[in-house]
């Protein structure tokens, strides 16, 4: 192992300190999320100066959260050991294709854009409502899209040109984002999006997303073969798992914390579900009991008796 370890000119052993303190500065992705984060915070600035109201929960979920992990997937310790270790990369496709753009999409950044600046946002409206939109935001399409493209990417020579150019790389990581942005969009709904589908659809396409996941993590893990072993072989990484340890690793990340992410969304789109179904029976109520109440005449009963009317003129 010495000549191996003399070998290696990677990061030091992942431990859990290193964990929090191993870090990589990836300039574009720096560059782009400082710009989107000045964006969304002097955009929801302008429309409270405007008079309107933008809750600090909003800029919280993009920012912090959504922003925040996609810093750590691209910098922090996944970003460092991508090339390393295999388990390293799959927590790091988890982060970009699911949590990031999940907490972007519930940061209502249309919504903001519209607030924010009518005109640009009157022709992006429009355009959310084209028949484009509608084509290329099709449940079955997006939730293909959400598994397909890192699936294509672990199973193929795209996994390995990541590491060969800067500019795959960096144009991987929005590849990668892209499906689950639009998959969470269109399925959480508090931005405009091309077509409302019942929440039972929702919750059918959810639930397909979750054993997509289960069946891209099982397919890596009961893989025979090392994924991009001669990459790996390369590296020399002398520390920690061995290759065919770190893969089951990645296949399991994948499984499981993917489903961490699904299953709760799930859940999220049941209760939308209800709640849905609660006012719309509430709202039909309203109108039956409406449709039932007799109508009070404009006159008095008096007034409209032609008979009494007559007295009371000659009277």
């Amino acid at each position: 192992m010495a000549p191996l370890a003399a070998a290696y000119s990677g990061p030091p052993k992942l431990t859990v300190a290193r964990a929090f303190t191993e870090w990589r500065v990836d300039v574009p992705m720096l560059v782009l999320i400082l710009l989107l984060g000045a964006w969304y915070l002097a955009s929801a600035r302008k429309v409270r100066r405007g008079g309107g109201q933008w809750g600090s929960g909003r800029t919280f979920a993009f920012v912090v959260l959504g922003l925040g992990f996609w810093v750590i997937a691209t910098m922090a310790w996944p970003g460092a050991y991508e090339s390393v270790l295999f388990y390293a990369r799959a927590t790091q496709t988890v982060l970009l294709v699911l949590v990031s753009p999940l907490f972007l999409a519930m940061g209502k950044p249309l919504t903001l854009l519209i607030e924010a600046y009518p005109r640009v946002g009157g022709r992006v409206g429009r355009a959310v409502r084209g028949r484009v939109a509608k084509v290329v935001t099709f449940p079955a399409i997006t939730t293909l899209l959400l598994v397909a493209v890192p699936m294509s990417m672990y199973f193929t020579s795209w996994y390995t040109a990541v590491f060969d150019s800067g500019t795959v790389r960096e144009v991987t990581y929005l590849i990668l984002m892209a499906p689950g942005y639009v998959f969470f969009w269109t399925l959480l709904r508090v931005d405009p999006v091309p077509r409302e589908y019942p929440y039972g659809v929702a919750m059918w396409i959810t639930a397909a997303e979750v054993v997509g996941d289960a069946f891209f993590g099982i397919a890596i893990i009961a893989d025979q073969t090392i994924l991009a072993a001669a990459h790996y072989h390369a590296v020399g990484y002398p520390y920690g798992p061995s290759l065919a340890t770190s893969q089951v690793l990645g296949g399991g990340i994948i499984w499981i914390l993917g489903d961490f992410v699904g299953l709760p969304f799930l859940a999220v789109q049941l209760i939308q579900m209800m709640r849905a179904d609660k006012q719309e029976a509430a709202e039909i109520d309203a109108e039956l009991d409406a449709r039932d109440e007799p109508e009070e005449p404009d006159q008095p009963w008096w007034e409209t008796d032609p008979r009494l009317t007559d007295r009371f003129r000659k009277a």
